[in-house]
């Protein structure tokens, strides 16, 4: 009797730790929200509101299709009340994962909500709503490296880091890896991409071909 208990027990720890694993690989999200973000100064802020395009994420190629997220884009009057500037459509069908605000009120959007990695993984917006560029990982990375980052059921880990806009307001950093990181000028859209080679910090501006130059030798801004 005490072995039959024992082996009904062992069954009942395998199921649960299939379960369990089975969870992790899933990619659970709550349901996106209406979110809003202010830049630095509190001068300006951007609501994203959802989109309803749930058939245009990965995994889900059988739902429905129709609005993508949208962003308003509120600047404060000299009588510190928030008036709305702009209004526009963002490259995410439902919504992105972080977005950061400028104090000129540029918008950097990162991800895809349900899908890291998939889409536009990053996309910048001028103040006034209209699109700068955006990137998809093939513009950054190439096939094997795209491989390489851990993988999930509708997500790609790409991102291992912090995300913020830095002191100058002008660029957005974002880091991959330690000591691996890219920078994305606000006001241009160029890129690049920065690690340490041996004790050398070197940084590329594209993806195919590759140069690795000094970093003061890959200007963001024109």
């Amino acid at each position: 009797m005490k072995r039959h208990r024992l082996f009904h027990l062992s069954l009942l720890l395998a199921a649960l730790a299939w379960c369990s694993r089975h969870e992790a690989a899933a990619d659970s999200w709550a349901a996106a929200q209406v979110k809003e973000g202010f830049s630095t100064s509190r001068d300006h802020f951007v609501r994203i509101i959802p989109g309803e395009s749930l058939g245009d994420t990965v995994g889900f190629a059988g739902e429905g299709k129709g609005k993508f997220a949208r962003a308003e884009f509120y600047h404060r009057g000299q009588d510190s009340s928030y008036r709305l500037a702009a209004r526009a459509t963002l490259s995410n069908p439902i919504a992105p994962v972080e977005f950061f605000v400028s104090d000129d009120g540029r918008l950097a959007t990162l991800d895809n909500w349900h899908n890291l990695g998939y889409g536009k993984v990053v996309s910048l917006y001028d103040s006034k709503g209209q699109p700068l560029r955006a990137y998809e990982l093939s513009d950054l990375f190439q096939a094997d490296e795209i491989s390489a980052f851990q993988h999930s059921v509708s997500s790609i880990h790409w991102r291992k880091g912090p995300a913020y806009i830095r002191q100058d307001q002008k660029t957005l950093l974002m880091t991959i890896k330690s000591g691996g990181d890219f920078l994305f000028g606000l006001e241009t859209g160029l890129y690049k991409y920065c690690e340490y080679h041996e004790t050398i910090y070197r940084c590329r501006n594209r993806n195919q071909p590759r140069q690795w130059l000094p970093n003061d030798q890959l200007p963001l801004f024109r």
